[in-house]
């Protein structure tokens, strides 16, 4: 970085610098060598194939395909407990997990109309801020060669008045299962790499866009999914980033506060992995007001880890999209063709900063290079009073890392939201209780989030500071996916000394040479995403 400032329009305040680690004296063992004979993923005489190819000068594309030859394992139905939270698993039931006697009491009800129930204790390992153990009993009904026969059961299941669904016992999480895995390991080396390392949200921030179509857009050699972002339009605008989302050195999404990011430069240069709160405030002659946000829906904060007054929580919860009635958010020229519209008042800029327009209801287009301010609740008025036309209005925001101190950032820079963290200085440091995963009175997250597999995506550096993104396919026979701490193992098996977790699930994609080459876990193919991390091509 070089020290310029970036911000919302000329006035937001900037992000502090990130150095690169010093070289080490030798270099690392390559991502595409196995290291402690292969990943550390079921059985250690499992059979391993890796393939690897150059993509660029510093670019090279490794494919891993652990345990191929695996028998198919059983398929079974999870059946839904009633009562307590839901899980946002889209292959597990509402509720998949309550205490013991819950679970007893149903799968006794079950025997009785018929159905081979069993309840299973569900234990979970320790991580860096959770210490695991019991979290809670499931039921389970019948034990089945194929997919097709657990569907029939679900369906009898479902007419005799319960819900459940079809799972297949790979994507437990069992350390002695066989596989098999497929992993896709993206290294960049900086000191061959001739081209450029880009986060990019396509063409305005609130509308979503396939990662293949997004790498096709900018020439993209390569490219993964990125950062976790709005879903559905109930929480905010779909495609918005749900935590810190900083783009050629603008900062156009304010952190989750106290949540990890991913932070990386154009030249793959100095990759890491830092914590980041953010504040913002508006400022007229002598007063100013705190801003609650950059570029998203007033009155909805995705992952929460936001102001005192939001509810339920100030803190990250993921998934779960907190409210605020009162708030003040500031728009780029960047969040769409229009602000969103509703109740309250919006102070409209130009692009000097001077307000040209209050309007009320809130929502419209912006003048050219223009921004705005909204209000809702109790700050409307106040927004009002503030903005007057023709005067100047102070947007300033800004972002902090864990030790307090501004973060700069020159047009260079990309910071992207994930989390939890992976690795930090080469061990395991998984941390979903700080990042919002571990959520009171509601297990069932955790079982289908961080317990179970999943398809995961997942970015760090290593020792040597090349920048390495890997994917790894799940909910699917073919590959059994990841639980969280499994990929932080996968993590430090590849070498790296610093990894967070990106957005997963049905968002994993990794693009390479124009072509989808994972397979997304979306019944409907590749899902459209809020941004992507791009390699672009060089010189040669």
């Amino acid at each position: 970085m070089n020290g310029r400032l970036f911000g919302v329009g000329a006035a937001m305040c900037a992000l502090a610098l990130l150095g690169a680690a010093p070289a080490p004296a030798s270099p690392p063992p390559d991502p595409s060598a196995p290291r402690h004979g292969g990943l550390p993923l079921g059985a250690a005489d499992l059979s391993e194939r890796r393939t690897t190819r150059t993509l660029q000068p510093g670019v090279t594309l490794t494919r891993i395909v652990r345990g191929a030859d695996a028998p198919a394992m059983a398929w079974t139905v999870e059946v839904s407990i009633p009562g307590g939270a839901g899980s946002p698993d889209p292959d597990a039931p509402p509720t998949a997990l309550k205490d013991g006697a819950s679970a007893a009491e149903l799968a006794s009800d079950l025997r009785t109309d018929g159905f081979e129930a069993r309840s299973e204790k569900v234990t979970t390992a320790a991580t860096a801020d959770y210490a695991g153990g019991v979290l809670g009993w499931r039921v389970r009904v019948g034990t089945f060669p194929t997919e097709a026969a657990a569907t029939a059961e679900r369906t009898r299941l479902r007419a005799a008045g319960y819900t459940g669904s079809a799972w297949y016992t790979g994507w437990d999480g069992n350390a002695g299962d066989r596989g098999p895995w497929r992993v896709d390991v993206l290294t960049v080396d900086p000191k061959k790499f001739d081209g450029g390392l880009k986060a990019t949200y396509g063409p305005d921030l609130e509308n979503r866009e396939t990662a293949g179509a997004l790498a096709a857009a900018e020439g993209a050699t390569a490219g993964v999914n990125a950062g976790f972002f709005v879903l559905d339009p109930k929480a905010g605008a779909p495609g918005d980033p749900a935590g810190v989302g900083v783009y050629n050195g603008r900062l156009l999404s304010e952190a989750v506060n106290g949540r990890p990011g991913l932070v990386v430069h154009d030249s793959a240069r100095g990759t890491g992995v830092e914590r980041f709160t953010w504040r913002g405030s508006v400022r007229a002659g002598g007063t100013k007001l705190p801003l609650d946000g950059i570029d998203r829906v007033p009155g909805l904060i995705r992952n929460c880890g936001g102001t005192a007054d939001d509810t339920p929580t100030a803190r990250p919860l993921h998934d779960t999209t907190c409210t605020d009635p009162d708030e003040l958010v500031a728009f780029t020229p960047e969040f769409g063709a229009q602000t969103p519209k509703g109740d309250g008042a919006e102070a409209v800029l130009d692009r000097t900063g001077h307000v040209v327009e209050v309007r009320s209801p809130r929502g419209g287009t912006l003048p050219a290079g223009g921004r705005s301010v909204q209000a809702t609740g109790v700050y409307a008025a106040q927004l009002t009073a503030l903005a007057r036309t023709g005067q100047p209005l102070r947007i300033q925001s800004g972002l902090k890392d864990t030790k307090g101190r501004s973060v700069t950032a020159s047009r260079s820079t990309s910071i992207l939201n994930g989390g939890p963290e992976l690795v930090r200085d080469g061990r395991r440091h998984v941390t979903p209780a700080t990042d919002g995963m571990v959520q009171p009175g509601n297990p069932s997250f955790y079982y289908g989030w961080v317990h179970k597999r999943n398809p995961r995506t997942l970015a760090g550096t290593d020792a040597a500071g090349r920048t390495v993104l890997v994917t790894a396919d799940g909910r699917g026979t073919g590959s059994l996916g990841l639980s969280i701490n499994e990929a932080a193992d996968v993590a430090r098996s590849l070498g790296l000394r610093d990894a967070i977790n990106l957005d997963g699930g049905g968002s994993t994609t990794m693009v390479v040479d124009g072509q989808v080459i994972n397979d997304p876990s979306d019944a409907t193919g590749e899902r459209p995403v809020g941004d992507a991390l791009l390699v672009l091509p060089g010189t040669h």
